[in-house]
């Protein structure tokens, strides 16, 4: 693991939600000379502060981030926008002589970074707010079972209750005439350098759950609810803007709009979180290039930070010293 490589390997810490990879992001900050790119959909969104465990203008002061508030929510971004960028931000946080690590747990950016990602066509207005409208009228399942039957394969990577990767999978098809998974398997990967992933997991479930429930808990204290009431009351924002899908967001908006007592929506936002988990486990586990740790275990954070020097070593002097 530690022999030399033509360029400097690119670090990725991952896992599911709630796993706590930013404090040990930032607490590799403190020993080494780290930039942290983000690998979250949500964190790229401006006035998304507490829903996101967006780190603080402190934090941000002291550690530099990348790939945070670089968009109002109205916007949108893609895989293919997050891979341009991240090249992009690794080349340059080198020329500084500092260390890239990519932070977060938005697999199909990590994805997209390292198997690569097609040449997909860019998708129109009018086919989305076709497929929004069918999906009102039907339901997401029914939409999961229609590209079910035109893409079976990308259908099995998505969940019947992901609106968004729906929506673009069937887009795909309609202007293409192909299935999304097909093209996929034409890609190439956009970095040449090897790419180190680490993922954060508890190896009981049951903690990752106490520590989500926990999490969302102290956001609504901190002032949640009135977030989204913020978000709600911006003139172009509306329900069906992919930032507004994040979960907890998604929940508390459908209460504010009257569709769910505020103890209902909670309970929702809490299972969705849990299932998003479920569904990073998923893909973590597809991925035979990851390298599991529980972070429960004694010393955890110490062995991997030593993993990571041995990795290093050679080519930052920062990062080999003991």
């Amino acid at each position: 693991m530690g022999a030399p490589h033509a360029a400097p390997p690119v670090v990725v810490l991952t896992g599911p939600t709630g796993s706590g990879k930013s404090a040990w992001a930032l607490r590799l900050a403190e020993e080494l000379p780290v930039e942290i790119v983000s690998v979250d959909s949500a964190l790229v969104y401006r006035g998304m502060d507490i829903g996101t465990a967006k780190p603080s203008p402190e934090v941000r002061a002291r550690v530099p981030h990348h790939l945070i508030d670089i968009l109002d929510p109205e916007e949108s971004y893609s895989a293919g926008r997050f891979v341009a960028d991240a090249v992009a931000l690794i080349a340059d946080i080198r020329t500084r002589g500092r260390i890239p690590l990519l932070v977060g747990g938005t697999m199909l950016y990590l994805r997209a970074l390292t198997a690569g990602i097609a040449a997909l066509p860019r998708g129109t207005g009018e086919i989305r707010a076709a497929i929004d409208a069918r999906a009102a009228a039907a339901g997401w399942p029914a939409l999961h079972a229609e590209l079910a039957g035109l893409d079976p394969e990308a259908a099995s990577r998505i969940h019947p209750h992901d609106p968004q990767r729906i929506q673009r999978a069937l887009e795909v098809c309609y202007l293409t005439g192909r299935p999304l998974s097909q093209l996929q398997r034409t890609t190439r990967a956009a970095l040449s350098e090897p790419i180190l992933r680490w993922a954060l997991a508890p190896a009981d479930r049951s903690v990752l759950h106490g520590q989500i429930a926990r999490r969302f808990e102290r956001m609504m204290q901190q002032g949640l609810l009135e977030e989204v009431a913020r978000l709600r009351a911006r003139p172009g924002l509306t329900a069906q803007h992919p930032a507004m899908r994040a979960v907890g967001y998604r929940q508390l908006w459908a209460h504010l709009a009257g569709q769910a007592r505020l103890a209902d929506a909670v309970a929702r936002a809490l299972a969705a979180t849990r299932q998003l988990a479920k569904r990073q486990m998923t893909w973590l586990r597809s991925d035979r290039g990851v390298r599991w740790i529980d972070p429960q275990q004694a010393d955890a954070y110490e062995r991997w930070n030593c993993e990571l020097r041995r990795a290093l070593v050679g080519f930052s002097p920062a990062a080999a010293a003991p």
